[in-house]
Formats: structure tokens, sequence, C-alpha cells
């Protein structure tokens, strides 16, 4: 059984935690990024967050910043948080992104190295070699399970999206167990809200494929506050009943446009799926000290990796301003 910590377990991390936001991304940092006359006056702007110094702005010296930084902020925390599960559910996603390509490279004969990321649980180089000896013995045994079967489904059936279904499954498994682990009710509910989005995100996308409802069983993911059977068997004009009163009603607003009349923009649909989460997560900047402010602290880092790979990204692509700003999402602070 989980055990429930105490708020008070997190009082000094909390503190930390505290102070460590003072330097996040805020809008005020965003805004100069994007208005910046060069590219050399936007990276100025991450020196501000405790970001190394990018001399002359590149794809690949951008993302070695990036890697270090978030590497660096789960290396930090995880020696410093009561419970490591509240790290784990943050970097499965890694993990998970990892041996989908794996799998893949080796159907393929292609060498994954260039594809995969660190800031998972597992190193990539000793994940690699472990699946090359098809001896798993360092994961967990939910992903050694589910990388076995991907890998059977693959080689039986040539798809990889069959491959990727099972994998994306055990993910929101391994997560929610994790959450429920770290007895953290706050965590709980962020992953079960991850499960609810990336399920509605399915629901829309059925029904703008013309997917049936077999294609949904293999898509949905578990764990989520609405049942997958729900989601499955709904109409596409039912999301808005579905998701009422709860932080997706807004997107599912937006899912329903999209699927029944054709209306709307598909990325303000996303966006709508984003916010909602952050919006929750936000819940945590009223929390003194807990689990909570850790969690809010970690999404938050998360979400503003994303946020700069954006900005920075649309400027060395040319893109104007407006349209940087319609792919950002609300900052953490």
């Amino acid at each position: 059984m989980a055990r429930k910590r105490k708020d008070t377990d997190y009082l000094s991390i909390s503190t930390r935690v505290r102070a460590m936001e003072n330097r996040l991304l805020t809008r005020e940092r965003m805004e100069r990024m994007i208005d910046a006359r060069t590219d050399e006056e936007a990276v100025k702007v991450l020196g501000e967050c405790g970001y190394d110094e990018i001399p002359t702005l590149t794809a690949n010296g951008l993302d070695r910043v990036l890697t270090r930084a978030r590497d660096g902020v789960y290396q930090d925390l995880r020696s410093a948080v009561p419970d490591k599960h509240l790290i784990d559910v943050f970097q499965m996603k890694y993990d998970y992104h990892n041996i989908k390509t794996l799998i893949k490279a080796e159907a393929m004969g292609v060498d994954a190295g260039l594809y995969l990321s660190s800031g998972g649980r597992y190193a990539p180089p000793t994940l690699t070699e472990e699946f090359r000896r098809d001896d798993l013995r360092e994961c967990s045994d939910a992903f050694r399970a589910a990388a076995k079967a991907a890998k059977e489904t693959l080689a039986a059936s040539g798809d990889p999206q069959q491959a990727d279904f099972i994998l994306d499954k055990a993910y929101f498994r391994e997560m929610t167990a994790a959450a429920k682990e770290s007895g953290s009710t706050f965590l709980e509910g962020y992953v079960a809200l991850l499960a609810d989005t990336a399920n509605l995100r399915s629901v829309v996308r059925a029904a703008r494929m013309g997917k049936n409802g077999d294609f949904l069983a293999q898509a949905l993911v578990p764990g989520g506050h609405v049942e997958e059977h729900t989601l499955r068997e709904a109409k596409p004009n039912e999301l808005t009943r579905i998701f009422r009163g709860g932080p997706l009603a807004d997107a599912a607003a937006l899912g329903v446009g999209l699927t029944t009349a054709g209306e709307g923009s598909f990325t303000a649909f996303e966006r709508a799926c984003d916010d909602a989460v952050g919006g929750y997560l936000r819940q945590a900047k009223r929390i003194p000290f807990g689990d909570q402010p850790v969690v809010g602290y970690l999404y938050a880092r998360e979400a503003e990796l994303t946020a700069i790979r954006t900005i920075l990204s649309g400027r060395m692509a040319g893109l104007d301003a407006d349209t940087i700003r319609e792919r950002l999402r609300e900052p953490y602070v």
C-alpha cells in the first residue's frame, strides 16, 4: 500500500522549488524572445532563466542546451524528493519514446542512436545495449513486458502503429501505478487528466479520419476519469456532455465543432487540451508546501523547454511573431 507522506516531508524541497520558480520563463520573457531584433538578443533571455549560453543559435546548439537543462533538473530533484515516483512519472515518456525508437530502428535495420532522448529513468546507451541483448533487466517489469509484446507485434504485423498502441497503454498504466504508489492525490489527478486528454485527442482524430470503434479500442489508453468504453461507444457530438464541468470542457466543445461541423482550428483544439493540463498544474502555485509544488515545478520546466524550442526554432525557420505566438501555451508563471 502506498504511504501517504505528510506535507511537511516536502518542506525543504518546496522552499527550494519556490526559489527556482523565480527563474522560470514568464510571458514577459517569452514576448521579449519573440520580439527580439536578433537571435543573439533572443537567446540572452535564457541566461535570466539559468540556461547555458548559446553563442550562435543553431538547432544542434539549442538541443544540447535544453537537454543539459532537462537532465540537470531530474538529477537534482531525484536526489531531493522524499518519493522518487514523483520524478518517475515525468521521466517515463522518454523511456517509452526510446523503446519505440529502438524497436522500429531494429525492424528497419537502421541505427537508432541519433533519435534517442536522455531524461528518462534508463540511460539510452544502457537501454540500447540491453535491448540488443534482448535482456531489459534494469527496466521495470511493466516496461519489459510491453517492449517484448510490441516487438513481437511489429514483427508479426509489420504495422508500427500497432506496436505504438501497446506501448502507449503500458506507459499510462505504469504512470498511473507510480502516481498511486507516491501517495500524491495531486499527481494521480494529473496522470488521470493526461489520460483523458490523450483519449479526447484520439476520439477527435478518429472521427476526422472516419475510423471506427475497433480503432479506438486499440488507441485509447487507461487511467482517465472517463472510462475507455464510454468514449469508444460515444458519438462525436456527445463529447461536450461527457466532459461537461471538467477541465477539458472547452477542448471537448472545440473537438465537437471539428468533427461534426468541420468548424474551428485543430491548432486551437490542441492548445485547449494542453491549457487544460496546465490549468490543473497551476493550482500548485497556491499551495505553500507539499508534493504539489514539486509536481507543478516539474511540469513547468517541461513546458518551459517546449516554449523555448517553439520560439527559437520558429525564429530559425523565419516564422513571423504572430505565428509563433499561436503555437505557444499559457506559461506556468
